[in-house]
């Protein structure tokens, strides 16, 4: 077995068929299909169902696919480490932000840590914070600054601070400033995530808690979405975020604070199976300190430091 047939294996995995996969990795695609073919003759079973549709992993290749991901980030990771204990810290991290702040501080979070760790390569993603801790949990990212509101007993948490939600609105509602109770955001046309996403859970919690009922006139499983629904004029939303000026100027009316307060902790986790490298080590460090200053610069609305 080769290292060749597992980096292919999980390309045809992750593209869900031999022909994205072959142009996504520039292999033709009968050799492609030879490549899989071998693997499973050396490993003595099949690892792909093929149908019209494309492929699926088995039961078998549902493994094989899991340890050749970890296989393929270790090797990837070897130089670095290896270089990394007699000098600099090198390496490749891969790391993640939600979209709820990436918008506003991805670019300045991975300027920090190439000033601080030049000789480290770094590999960004954003998504929502329940994607992010599933690729995590997948081993295809290192770490990541999710939004949470539960212990996570798969995770390596460090809190970093706890954010209150706002209602998110495409106008101006007459008569508020500032604030708005509960009681009235329940009246309202509301877009939300739908279960089990964590800002969801939180809030079905505030409603329940109050004896209210919510007017959920539409759900979205993405932050995007939904924030293009409340921009159509769908309903309004409740967000963790107190500003869209980054990303969306001019777009909504001024957030308003939801009394009493619904709070979401803003994370660093990473896997608690699976320690960080050296290189993972130094930007989770460099990572803890940006976000923390960020904070206390008052740079995100509605944020409360975590001591």
């Amino acid at each position: 077995m080769q290292f060749r047939h597992l980096r292919y294996f999980v390309k045809v995995v992750e593209a869900g068929s031999f022909s994205r996969a072959a142009a996504e990795i520039h292999v033709a695609q009968p050799a492609l299909s030879q490549q899989i073919g071998e693997l499973e003759e050396r490993l003595g079973i099949v690892l792909l169902e093929r149908s019209s549709r494309g492929v699926r992993p088995t039961a078998a290749g549902e493994i094989v696919f899991s340890e050749a991901t970890e296989i393929l980030r270790l090797l990837e990771q070897l130089p670095g480490i290896v270089r990394s204990s007699s000098g600099d810290v090198e390496g490749i991290v891969n790391f993640g932000m939600t979209v709820a702040i990436a918008g506003a501080l991805a670019g300045p979070a991975v300027a920090a840590c190439k000033k601080a760790l030049p000789n480290v390569t770094l590999k960004f993603s954003d998504a929502d914070s329940d994607v992010l801790q599933a690729r995590i949990e997948a081993q295809t990212l290192d770490l990541a600054v999710v939004f949470e509101d539960h212990f996570m007993p798969n995770f390596s948490r460090h809190p970093l601070y706890r954010q209150r939600l706002y209602l998110v609105t495409p106008e101006r509602l007459e008569g508020y400033r500032g604030t708005i109770s509960l009681a009235q955001a329940a009246k309202l046309p509301l877009v939300l995530p739908p279960l089990p996403k964590h800002r969801r859970i939180v809030i079905d919690r505030a409603f329940a808690e109050a004896g209210l009922t919510p007017n959920i006139v539409a759900e979205t499983d993405a932050a995007l979405s939904e924030l293009s629904a409340v921009r159509s004029g769908v309903g309004s939303s409740i967000f963790n975020a107190g500003t869209f000026e980054n990303v969306y100027p001019g777009a909504f009316a001024e957030p308003l604070l939801i009394e009493p307060p619904i709070f979401l902790t803003c994370s660093l986790v990473s896997s608690g199976d699976v320690p960080l490298t050296h290189a993972g080590e130094a930007v989770k460090n460099v990572l803890i300190r940006f976000m923390k200053d960020q904070i206390a610069a008052n740079t995100r609305p509605g944020a409360e430091l975590i001591a």
